[in-house]
């Protein structure tokens, strides 16, 4: 029997403990395992670094909840990253990765990974002819974001997935802003999903962490054996706290959805904004991919300002009801100036971001009163 999303995402992994018929996964709070006998594991547990029972919890509904044959929870989306690309890239090896990519992500290639020799090229990645360009007999991930952080742009998951596989390549999707609800990058041919479950799965802007979920059961066995060997993964309490905001994420994103849909109408009217980036507007150069492969168009809203940088900093301190923060995808709204904040790391880079742009995560608050802050702040 095949189950719908909000199924799966409270119940896979999640049995009633057996001990007392608890509904909800224990937070085991364990260094160590007793062992029946030398190399006797009790349910395959030994050290909770390399597995712990909440973690497997996590690790499972995710999977699930993805379509992948293997799950793994780590400290964070940027842990997460950094083992995938150690499991399946070696020194002078080759990856192609978005012209607009997070900053954290071209950080950890241009300042750590460049140092291993790993090589990298931005590119636009709506242009398929520029990918298939910029591919090397050494070129082993295609690094794909999308909707884009903070441009929202748009790429074709399957036709990237194709001619990453013609060229023996894997194609890498980070799904932090679309989410497992809104889109299913390996049901398109994707390889591997990475995520950062400290937004919208996590959803409450109150635990870090991140998830590789895997398509294949073989590079899933490669990846479980780094996560293990290097270290960064959930904690109990972290991977308990994840999975609860699992439960709730398909009915968040309607939410979500259903208010950066209103935002997105009073921007358009507004005479102080010179530019609404959104993929569920028809205009948006993306929009038929993205009305292809995702269920909704997300709850994050860009746009830019008349006025320059210093009315698009105006803005964001002006807000009362949009928290002035970095990350996004929480309960609550957010607003922030990525050109100063979350995207300072890529100043001076081909990645650097439009300086008048403003940066909004719609939470699920009343929409009535994130429409009145925005029209205040934007005055």
């Amino acid at each position: 029997m095949s189950n719908g999303f909000e199924t799966l995402a409270i119940h896979a992994g999640q049995e009633p403990d057996p001990l007392t018929g608890a509904v909800v996964p224990p937070i085991y709070a364990t260094s160590t395992y007793k062992q029946d006998g030398v190399g006797g594991l009790r349910s395959g547990y030994e050290y909770s670094r390399s597995a712990n029972p909440t973690r497997t919890a996590l690790e499972s509904a995710l999977a699930a909840v993805e379509g992948g044959a293997r799950g793994l929870a780590f400290a964070s989306g940027l842990a997460a990253e950094d083992t995938l690309l150690r499991t399946v890239c070696k020194p002078q090896d080759h990856v192609i990765i978005p012209n607009d990519a997070y900053g954290g992500t071209y950080r950890l290639f241009a300042k750590v990974h460049e140092r291993w020799e790993l090589h990298y090229d931005p590119v636009p990645l709506h242009d398929l002819d520029a990918v298939a360009a910029a591919m090397t007999q050494k070129t082993k991930v295609v690094w794909v974001e999308t909707p884009t952080n903070p441009l929202l742009g748009i790429a074709d998951i399957a036709a990237l997935a194709q001619l990453a596989h013609d060229n023996g390549a894997l194609l890498v999707v980070d799904n932090t802003f679309a989410s497992p609800y809104l889109q299913q990058p390996l049901a398109l041919g994707a390889d591997v999903v990475v995520h950062s479950t400290t937004k919208y799965v996590g959803g409450h802007s109150d635990v870090v962490g991140g998830a590789l979920i895997a398509a294949d059961a073989g590079i899933g066995e490669e990846l479980t054996y780094h996560q293990n060997a290097m270290g960064a993964v959930a904690g109990p309490f972290d991977a308990w706290l994840t999975l609860r905001g699992l439960k709730t994420l398909g009915v968040r994103m309607d939410r979500h959805c259903d208010n950066a849909e209103r935002v997105v109408d009073l921007l358009l009217a507004h005479p102080r904004v010179t530019d609404v980036l959104y993929p569920g507007l028809p205009e948006h150069p993306g929009h038929e991919i993205a009305a292809k492969q995702m269920r909704r168009f997300g709850g994050m809203v860009s746009f830019r300002v008349a006025g320059g940088e210093a009315e698009a900093v105006a803005v964001c301190d002006r807000a009362k009801l949009f928290t002035l923060g970095e990350s996004l995808g929480g309960v609550e709204s957010l607003v922030e100036h990525p050109g100063r904040m979350t995207h300072a790391s890529v100043a001076g880079s081909p990645l650097e971001v439009p300086s008048d742009l403003v940066r909004l995560s719609v939470g699920i608050e009343t929409v009535d009163d994130l429409l009145a802050d925005l029209t205040q702040a934007l005055r």
